[in-house]
């Protein structure tokens, strides 16, 4: 018995630790904001920086297996919330995504960095991918533009949510912007 009583004492004590851990993420915060030093990943150097007037066009994958795990700012990554990971923007933004196919536009909160492929501009999470409506394919043509989106919005993303529905852009702004994009012309208004 005196055996047995050990071990559920070292294993309520085990517990407690592991319990414990989750304290090492940081609290979901707007405060500070953080840049980073520049950073090679495969040989390719990221330069984070402020870009207020960011807007450009590019590809957007999703990820999701990772929940539970750190993001580059120190938050629990939550699959389902609506956050994404950029690799050079401040940690936290707010972007504004369109889906050039549909012309759905979203808002979502910048917590992460990636993606490392050369012609992806963001990765969004399992929720982002959801409420955009491109889960189901992999790769998608988006606008990403740089907003500064009302307290309410930041306050609903900061608790996982979704922020106020956003208009969709008409289907001849998306087919235009699509144009842009296989012309090669990244930057919008550049």
């Amino acid at each position: 018995m005196r055996r047995t009583a050990r071990r559920a004492a070292a294993a309520a004590l085990l517990a407690t630790l592991l319990a414990g851990c989750g304290g090492h993420y940081r609290p979901v915060s707007d405060a500070p904001v953080r840049l980073g030093r520049p950073y090679v990943v495969r040989g390719v150097t990221y330069t984070p920086a402020a870009d207020p007037s960011y807007d450009m066009l590019g590809y957007a994958s999703w990820y999701g297996s990772e929940s539970g795990n750190r993001t580059a700012l120190g938050e629990r990554f939550r699959a389902k919330w609506v956050t994404a990971a950029h690799p050079t923007l401040p940690l936290p933004s707010y972007v504004e995504v369109t889906a050039l196919d549909t012309g759905r536009v979203i808002l979502l909160r910048v917590n992460d960095r990636g993606p490392f492929a050369r012609d992806r501009l963001i990765d969004l999470s399992r929720g982002a991918a959801e409420l955009l409506g491109v889960r189901a394919r992999g790769h998608v043509a988006v606008r990403v533009r740089v907003v500064e989106p009302p307290e309410r919005d930041r306050a609903r993303l900061r608790r996982g949510k979704a922020a106020a529905p956003r208009p969709d852009v008409s289907p001849e702004v998306a087919a235009n912007l699509r144009a842009q994009l296989d012309s090669g012309l990244r930057a919008i208004g550049r």
